[in-house]
């Protein structure tokens, strides 16, 4: 499929870089970013839902805790 973007003049520099590193396309380094770019999203989503399936499942209060916290670094940051 065809797609058109527009990158920032750094970002459009730093994808030049690594392809000719690389020695591909630009069009191929921008391919494995997305796709490595979207498979460490979906890591980020399983590991949030088993965090609040832990969180949800504890029965310590420590542990709860705990958990709480780690989701809320997950959420929000920091």
């Amino acid at each position: 499929m065809r797609q058109s973007v527009s990158l920032p003049a750094n970002v459009a520099a730093h994808v030049r870089g690594l392809a000719k590193r690389r020695r591909v396309s630009s069009n191929r380094i921008l391919v494995e970013l997305i796709e490595n770019g979207i498979e460490a999203q979906n890591r980020k989503e399983k590991e949030f839902f088993d965090l609040a399936g832990r969180f949800r499942n504890t029965a310590d209060p420590d542990e709860a805790r705990r958990l709480g916290d780690e989701l809320g670094h997950m959420v929000f940051g920091g």
